[in-house]
Parts: structure tokens; sequence; C-alpha cells
């Protein structure tokens, strides 16, 4: 998440992102093996229909949540946009939300049965925190976070039925389980804590490990998870991502597919976490938030919080 210029107080970050966002790389700039990439949707930025976060279920459909209108959607196939909740305005309309000043609803993931899990941050005690969704059920807050955070990235363990919260205010990474209940702090390493504005941001379960980003400090970092349940030493896997959000693997052993928001790219970082340009401006990106695969196809979601234009999913085809 990188969003709402007037709440940003680091001048020269933004001055860069402003003129990687005003000059950007051509389409010949972005290398293989992303291809055939096209916009599929187009989301209404009047109505706050800016894309955070996205889970996709089987059938293809992406579940996203629309930040700026507190809101959970269904996506389909043929690019309907259906409104399944709308979360309540805190009383104080959210201005001590952390880092930000408005409410907003972040990271999202999908159960097999079709349940939703979600996170909200709007910097007051009552309604920051994790909720939940199930079909055809109404949204209700299942453990309550810290006002003083902002919740960020999620990931599920289904196998322990438990979820992981990144906090981007904090640094820290909350165990919740799935049933609800009291979160408790798994992970407080200094790589997580931010550096001005925002720190942990992405968050996956991937081979033994919890794998998460940190937006100020441009990296991704491998945290084990121990034996025991508890967490191991973050270890630093890959630097100097600029504004990188929500990352995804891409079933090619630790390959993965990075948003860098800030300068409207998609990147694939291979193992030793080298890098390469697989997607631009040009591909249709405006201010990429959040990457999901279904099969081959990447899914990307726009935001469009720098260039307040066109909020958009993007399709792009991998191994191409």
């Amino acid at each position: 998440m990188f969003t709402k210029l007037s709440k940003l107080s680091k001048a020269a970050v933004l001055s860069a992102a402003a003129v990687a966002m005003a000059v950007p790389a051509p389409a010949s700039a972005a290398s293989a093996p992303l291809g055939s990439a096209r916009t599929a949707v187009h989301f209404d930025l009047a109505k706050g229909q800016t894309p955070e976060n996205l889970a996709l279920a089987p059938d293809g459909t992406a579940y996203a949540t629309f930040a700026k209108a507190r809101q959970v959607a269904a996506v389909s196939r043929g690019g309907s946009v259906r409104i399944l909740a709308t979360l309540p305005e805190p009383a104080d309309g959210g201005v001590h939300t952390p880092a930000l000043g408005f409410p907003l609803t972040t990271g999202i993931v999908r159960a097999d049965d079709g349940t939703l899990y979600f996170l909200y941050a709007t910097g007051t005690a009552d309604l920051t925190g994790v909720w939940r969704l199930r079909p055809g059920g109404r949204p209700q807050r299942i453990a309550a976070l810290p006002a003083a955070g902002l919740p960020n990235g999620l990931a599920l363990d289904a196998r322990t039925r438990t979820l992981y919260v990144a906090d981007s205010a904090l640094g820290t990474i909350w165990r919740v389980p799935t049933s609800g209940g009291t979160a408790t702090a798994w992970s407080t390493d200094l790589a997580l804590a931010p550096a001005g504005f925002l720190g942990a941001n992405g968050l996956k379960i991937h081979k033994g490990a919890l794998w998460a980003t940190n937006l100020d400090k441009g990296t991704v970092l491998r945290i084990p998870v121990l034996a025991d349940g508890r967490a191991g030493t973050a270890r630093v896997t890959a630097t100097g991502l600029t504004g990188i959000d929500d990352f995804a693997f891409t079933g090619r052993g630790d390959e993965i597919t990075a948003a860098l928001n800030t300068v409207n790219q998609v990147v694939l970082i291979q193992s030793d976490g080298t890098r390469s340009t697989v997607l631009t401006a040009a591909d249709g990106l405006q201010g990429p938030t959040s990457i999901a695969l279904h099969g081959r196809i990447v899914h990307v979601m726009s935001a469009a919080y720098l260039t307040s234009q066109d909020p958009n999913l993007v399709l792009a085809r991998l191994g191409c």
C-alpha cells in the first residue's frame, strides 16, 4: 500500500515516484516470462473503488478490497463487480488512522469453504482488526488489533487454521486463529519496522516460512516458522525494490512476482534476489498494489493512488 499523497511527508520519495509515474518505461522494457498483458476491468474511482488486495477462487473470481470505499467486492471472470460488504465508518471518520488519516480495507484471503478474511484499519479500537465474511453472511470482526497499528498484508495457513497479519505501522506480524480471539505478536523483528512511513506490507506463506515485504526499506524477507510455531530470525532475500507492495510466488521455487507501487512496475525476482521488469505503465498499470496467480494467468490490481486516473485489473500470461 502506498496511498493518499496529502498524507505523505517524505517529499523526496514522492518526487521520485512522480518522475517514475510521469515517464513510464516503454512496453519493450518488459521482459519474459510475462506477456499478453491487457486491462480486463476498469474500476470506478469516484466510488472509491481503489483495489488494495485480492484473493482468487478456483473458478477465477477475484475477491478484492476497495480501500477508500471500505468495501469487499467480487469481480467475475467476465469483469462484473459485485459489492459483498461495506464496513461501518468510524465515528471520527478515521482521521486517526496511522500514517494515512482515513479508514481502509486492506489484506484479504479466501478459505476453501469460501469464507473471506480481511483487514480493516480505522485508528479506532472498536473497528480495527481482522474481519470475516462467510458466503451469504454479514461481515463481523473476529479479532481486535491495536488502533495505533495499520494492519495491511494477510496470509492464511489452512493447515493450522492460523491467520498472519502484517502491521505496517507497528512493524509487527500478528497471529490470529481463524475461529477468532486474541491476536498475539508472532514477530517483531527489526527488519519489519517502518523507516518513516510504512514497514511490513505484503505477506505470504511458502515452504515452511512466512515471507513479507517492507515498503520503506524496499526489501523481501523470509521468516522461518519453527517447529513449535514460533518465528525464526528474518532474512532479507531481495533489496532495492522501491515502493514494493504485494507479491506472489510463481510456482517455480522461490521465484516471485512483485508489485512496485510508486514506480509503476511489476518485477520478477529470482531466488538469488536478482530481478527484471516484466510489466510497466505501458501495459496498463496504474500504481499496482497486489498480485495473484490463477494457473498461468497473473492478476495485477492497481489502485491509482498516485495517478488518480484508472484503478484497474490487468491480466498477463506467465511463461510466454
